[in-house]
């Protein structure tokens, strides 16, 4: 399969990248094998894989070679390539697509390079780090755009401009989220924004098994533990691994909560409303219609920044459905799960329904809005 066909495969795909070293953090892997780490991408479920081939990071085409020899998935040579010469020794070496920065090629080069990646029979991931070479790619007819969360120069990271650039960006491109993702919320926020895809190197190149790790960030469910109303219930969700937090802000729920508390960055926090929205600051928000005679309507919507980018499907408040999951399994898109959720049965209901996330709320309490703590571990860890 073909890199650029490949990413847009559905739900979001990953590429693992092979790095030894980082200009920006050093030493992250030396004696990586760009072989045995390729093959085993693979098995874990990456949609391509990133080799650097640069000797500043510790890479050579050397490394793509040995890459190319272990795996059939798509490789994607990534250095700092100004030339033709540049992309046949990629492509010699058993390269599927290589790497443009926008930063180091002006236009008429950047055209060059990709029709002469076309003539090589190389898809071409353009990568931007702001606006304006964004809007630079589109205009040079980039099909597969990364976006770069780590300012070359600084090599800060900025996650939030990354993600106002994925949600803007056109959606018949495939976009890469790049950088600085180290957790399943991190890549779920780039894939709610837009991304098809992210790429993922320093966070695998520093776990005990860089394998493992990426089948974890791109495993699903996401786990959602909702009607927090304390700080140390946030912190316990988060220990035990939830990916989100939820805050209920409507009038009459008994797990109310005061506002949205703060939640790790390895999180994203969620609002929940009934009937209508006053934004507090979290990152999503779940909205329930109203229901007469009810706290509030059955079913609710996720949104992020005003678009809908889930459904929410739940039991009827305070009533049991015996065909719940049924409905939800027959569901299209992106489905959060809930109603009466808890340890002794998150994991039938997955393997019944296979949502895109999980959330439980009561049935994690000690009382109401007060989080039993053994509860929430127990169903998180049955859950992932």
């Amino acid at each position: 399969m073909r890199f650029a066909e490949a990413l847009r495969q559905p739900g979001l795909g990953a590429i693992a990248e092979v790095k030894r070293r980082s200009p920006s953090a050093g030493d992250l892997r030396p004696d990586a094998d760009p072989a045995t780490l390729a093959a085993a991408f693979e098995r874990s479920g990456a949609a391509a894989v990133s080799i650097l081939v640069d000797e500043r990071f510790g890479g050579s085409f050397e490394d793509l070679r040995a890459a190319r020899a272990a795996t059939s998935a798509p490789l994607l040579a990534k250095g700092f390539f100004s030339t033709r010469a540049h992309l046949e020794a990629a492509r010699a070496a058993g390269a599927d697509a290589a790497l443009l920065l926008l930063r180091d090629l002006d236009d008429h080069i950047m055209l060059e390079m990709m029709q002469t990646a076309r003539e090589l029979d190389l898809d071409v991931l353009v990568e931007a780090h702001d606006a304006a070479e964004v809007s630079r790619a589109v205009a040079v007819g980039a099909e597969v755009l990364g976006i770069n969360a780590r300012d070359l120069s600084t090599f800060e990271i900025d996650r939030r401009t990354q993600l106002e650039l994925v949600a803007a960006a056109p959606r018949d491109l495939v976009v890469v989220a790049e950088s600085g993702i180290v957790s399943r919320a991190q890549g779920a926020a780039a894939e709610l924004a837009g991304a098809d895809a992210v790429l993922v190197g320093s966070t695998l190149m520093r776990a005990t098994d860089p394998a493992e790790k990426l089948a974890e960030l791109i495993s699903r469910p996401l786990v959602k533990v909702c009607g927090l109303t304390r700080d140390e219930d946030v912190a316990v969700a988060a220990e035990a691994g939830a990916d989100l937090a939820g805050f209920i802000l409507a009038d009459g729920s008994p797990r109310r909560a005061v506002d949205v508390l703060p939640v790790p960055e390895t999180m994203l926090s969620v609002e929940v409303h009934v009937g209508e929205v006053e934004r507090r600051g979290a990152d999503l928000v779940q909205l329930y219609e109203r229901e007469e005679g009810s706290v509030r309507g059955r079913d609710a919507v996720l949104i992020r920044d005003g678009e809908q980018v889930a459904r929410v499907l739940d039991l009827p408040w305070d009533e049991g459905d015996p065909e719940h999951l049924a409905r939800a399994r027959g569901a299209h898109g992106r489905v959060m799960l809930a109603g009466r959720l808890g340890p002794d049965n998150v994991r039938a209901a997955i393997d019944a329904v296979g949502p895109w996330a999980v959330d439980a709320a009561s049935r994690l309490e000690a009382e109401p809005g007060v989080k039993d703590h053994d509860k929430v571990r127990a169903f998180v860890a049955a859950a992932r």
